[in-house]
């Protein structure tokens, strides 16, 4: 150890405490996670928009799942509906809930060209 002037100790070493290193490896291992949840969670809110665009039972779950994730608290979405989509779009509907809790780098309708406008037409309960 060393001790100079001001009394402050300070380590001889310039080695990284552990903790330091435990902090750059989550960082990256988070930044990770985050490229494979945007890769796999982009494509997926594009199929759920095409269907969610389409007049069916499936389609109206889609839909407020997406609304959702759009504002939750103008359009709670209760998870249990989930339940009655097929395999695809449950998967499809994972992904996209992925994309939007760990990329956070965007809100869901801004990934999508006029998103605002297509949410918004959804709340009013319009369909293409």
């Amino acid at each position: 150890m060393n001790t100079q002037a001001t009394g402050k100790i300070r380590p001889n070493t310039t080695q990284q405490p552990e903790a330091v290193n435990d902090f750059f490896r989550q960082m990256a291992e988070l930044e990770t996670e985050r490229k494979a949840a945007k890769e796999a969670g982009l494509p997926a809110l594009e199929r759920l928009i095409r269907v969610a665009e389409r007049d069916s039972g499936q389609a109206g779950t889609v839909r407020l799942f997406l609304l959702g994730l759009y504002n939750g608290y103008r359009f709670p979405f209760n998870l249990v509906t989930l339940r009655g989509l097929d395999k695809s779009l449950f998967d499809d509907c994972m992904l996209v809930l992925r994309l939007d809790a760990r990329v956070t780098a965007q809100e869901i309708h801004l990934y999508v060209y006029k998103g605002g406008e297509l949410f918004e037409r959804w709340a009013q309960g319009g369909v293409k």
